[in-house]
């Protein structure tokens, strides 16, 4: 093999972040607020900058009252047991309960740094009382924070992905990229995501299933390209302690006709809960109407991965309309059901029969698509426990759906520090935060803006950690997180 000569990358910085996204940004700032020198190495070119974070919308946070931009109140309790619905109990509780009540108090520094929020939205989402809407996205969120970075004195380098480090017995030495330039540095934060763009790594990880398919070859990535996960296989491969399963991921199903990656939230489907799901058999496989939107569609990406040829369809009638977020694509159109699965590919009368006991179980009540009402099925098997009317009133519309890979959650086993722990015991000198580390407290599932809770709340630990072990303090979020630790110990 042809090694490549490594060159000097100069003087040490006092702290590496290798990514580029909300987390790496967020520790980067920290750590150059606590005096220390930072170098922040973003893999993407400028135009690309941000990761996933480029397609976020909002912060789940954490308030016993109503906040500027959110409404009534979304107190700790009923935010963990949210998160531990979705999660199914595969979520570490403490570091967990931190990222919560970190959730709660992080807006002003995030304003601080040139983030600004929205009025409380109203439509079909229904979080304006549990999340916070940025202004102008994660685009502008990102702008903001490189903005704020650049005007503190934090060096930025695009087109720099690392493909190794250099490490003695756990403690961090040096980076090298992959032109072999070797970056040291005294400390160093890993925030570059997970590899839900790397689709070989996704083959292996998901395998053949029983029908001889390779699931994962039918798999959209719904963010960045960038996030290959090469740092994060050289840091399992080295020892890190990890956690995880590589199949499980921010995975939500989206329009079949979306792009490979990049197509953000745009692409999403929001009508499932309003009408009823089929897989190519024109078969029903679970309950549309188990909870509200915002908690449960990240579960229908695996639903789908799991069905015939990783696709199913949406479908609604007239009555939906108005009542959820348009998609990007419009909808196949259609004046009766036989035409509509023409049209869709599926067998009609198989597709017919499917509506019709649908329809014949339909239990009408109140309906109101804003509250879990007492529309439901019986008789049905899967049942549909919320919002249920008869799909009888044309035009009626359909959606073609696969699995949209959003994050992985393979990662780094971490405590409340954000340390890398090798065989248990923790790293002086090297942190990890965002994606990289998400699996400590999604270990499956998702609930909106949860992701971005966890980069916050532990790309500013790792920031400061990262400080702390070059001789920096940063004593204001230090008495913060005093107060956070406090609070999770009772």
């Amino acid at each position: 093999m042809k090694h490549t000569p490594q060159k000097s990358a100069g003087p040490a910085v006092d702290v590496l972040v290798i990514g580029g996204g909300n987390a790496a940004l967020c520790a980067a700032l920290m750590a150059r607020e606590a005096g220390a020198s930072v170098l922040l190495l973003e893999s993407a070119p400028r135009e690309w900058r941000g990761g996933n974070s480029m397609h976020v919308r909002n912060l789940r946070c954490m308030h016993d009252e109503p906040q500027d931009v959110l409404i009534d109140a979304y107190p700790e309790e009923e935010f963990w047991q949210d998160l531990l619905k979705v999660t199914g109990g595969l979520t570490d509780e403490h570091l967990a309960r931190l990222v919560i009540r970190h959730s709660s108090g992080c807006r002003p520094w995030m304003r601080r740094h040139g983030v600004h929020f929205q009025p409380p939205l109203s439509g079909a989402l229904h979080v304006a009382r549990t999340n916070a809407f940025f202004m102008g996205g994660g685009k502008a969120l990102v702008n903001a924070y490189y903005r704020s970075a650049q005007d503190l004195g934090v060096e930025v380098r695009y087109d720099s992905a690392v493909e190794r480090l250099e490490l003695d017995k756990g403690r961090f030495v040096a980076a090298i990229t992959a032109s072999g330039e070797r970056i040291a540095a005294r400390a160093c934060v890993m925030a570059c995501g997970g590899f839900e763009s790397n689709i070989p790594w996704q083959r292996e990880a998901w395998g053949q299933n029983e029908r001889g398919e390779w699931p994962a070859e039918n798999f959209l990535i719904r963010g960045t390209r960038f996030n290959q996960g090469v740092l994060l296989k050289f840091m399992l491969e080295a020892g890190a302690d990890r956690i995880g399963d590589p199949t499980q991921a921010h995975c939500v199903a989206i329009d079949a006709r979306a792009p490979l990656y990049d197509g953000g939230i745009c692409t999403r489907i929001d009508c499932v809960s309003l009408g009823l799901v089929v897989n190519r058999d024109a078969q029903r496989f679970y309950d549309e109407g188990e909870d509200f939107w915002p908690k449960r569609y990240a579960i229908w990406g695996r639903l789908v991965a799991q069905q015939p040829g990783q696709v199913a369809y949406s479908v609604i009638d007239q009555k939906a309309i108005g009542r959820f977020m348009p998609p990007v694509f419009d909808g196949t159109k259609a004046d009766t059901l036989e035409e509509l699965a023409a049209l869709l590919g599926l067998e009609p009368a198989a597709f017919v029969k499917t509506v019709h006991d649908y329809n014949a179980a339909c239990r009408v009540g109140t309906f109101d698509h804003t509250a879990l009402d007492d529309c439901h099925t019986e008789g049905l098997t899967p049942a549909k426990t919320h919002w249920a009317l008869p799909l009888d009133t044309p035009p009626f519309y359909g959606y073609p759906l696969r699995p949209g890979i959003t994050f992985t959650y393979l990662g780094m086993k971490v405590d409340e520090t954000a340390a890398v722990r090798f065989d248990g015991l923790a790293s002086p000198n090297l942190f990890v935060a965002g994606e990289m580390m998400a699996g400590n407290v999604l270990g499956k599932g998702y609930t909106a803006g949860v992701g971005m809770s966890i980069g916050t709340a532990f790309g500013r630990i790792a920031g400061v950690g990262a400080a702390r072990a070059c001789g920096y303090t940063h004593p204001e979020f230090e008495e913060e997180m005093s107060e956070v630790s406090h609070a999770a110990a009772h």
